[in-house]
């Protein structure tokens, strides 16, 4: 039996307003709305399911959207705070014209490692990283009528944690998970999942603990 880690199969955050959120991930950026449940530990709260065209492993963008009930979360140490979804080559000048259009906040194309990704935020202020992979990408992204396949997103590039010591998690990764790591600049250190060409990517940022995550 194959027991082998391939990579993230699903994200899970925490979201605010149930209806900006739904219109974000599926108006905005197209993604496909798979199906809503509940939080098992707290029925009264929705669970949204988001994906790619297929639903596949490796895409499915979960939320719990909590309303006001808890105040707007801190991006700091000890939480994963960039989530990178793949996108097709030559399409972030599309992307840099819709989120202009939709008045959503983000930044000018940049590098990484290569790639080059556009940073977005959503309504909760949850960074997203639009990422040009290096490695290619034949997931079908969803396609809406303002979204075509060429701009589509496929599904998870990876994601990057912010911690304050990265070597109990690059053990984990790299002992019981399969990920090597790859690259490194600076205080940031990629690893790869070599079982996976696609969503096998995660980035440790190691940080002096001055500003620790709030959920």
């Amino acid at each position: 039996m194959e027991t082998n880690v391939i990579g993230l199969h699903h994200v899970t955050a925490i979201a605010g307003d149930a209806k900006k959120n739904y219109d974000f991930y599926t108006k905005v950026l197209g993604m496909r709305f798979v199906k809503k449940t509940v939080n098992f530990d707290d029925p009264q709260t929705y669970h949204f399911y988001y994906g790619n065209y297929q639903a596949e492993p490796g895409t499915i963008w979960t939320f719990f959207p909590w309303g006001n009930a808890v105040p707007q979360g801190r991006r700091g140490t000890g939480q994963a705070t960039e989530v990178g979804f793949s996108v097709p080559e030559g399409s972030l000048d599309f992307w840099l014209k819709r989120l202009e259009q939709h008045g959503v906040i983000y930044n000018k194309p940049a590098t990484k490692f290569g790639e080059e990704y556009l940073t977005v935020l959503d309504p909760d202020g949850l960074k997203l990283e639009l990422t040009v992979t290096s490695q290619k990408d034949n997931r079908s992204g969803n396609t809406t009528a303002e979204i075509g396949d060429a701009q589509a997103i496929k599904g998870f590039s990876g994601t990057t944690l912010t911690l304050a010591n990265i070597q109990p998690t690059a053990e984990i990764l790299t002992e019981l998970l399969d990920y090597k790591l790859e690259m490194e600049h600076v205080n940031r250190y990629r690893f790869v999942n070599p079982n996976s060409e696609t969503a096998n990517v995660i980035d440790l940022v190691e940080v002096d603990p001055v500003s620790v995550a709030v959920m």
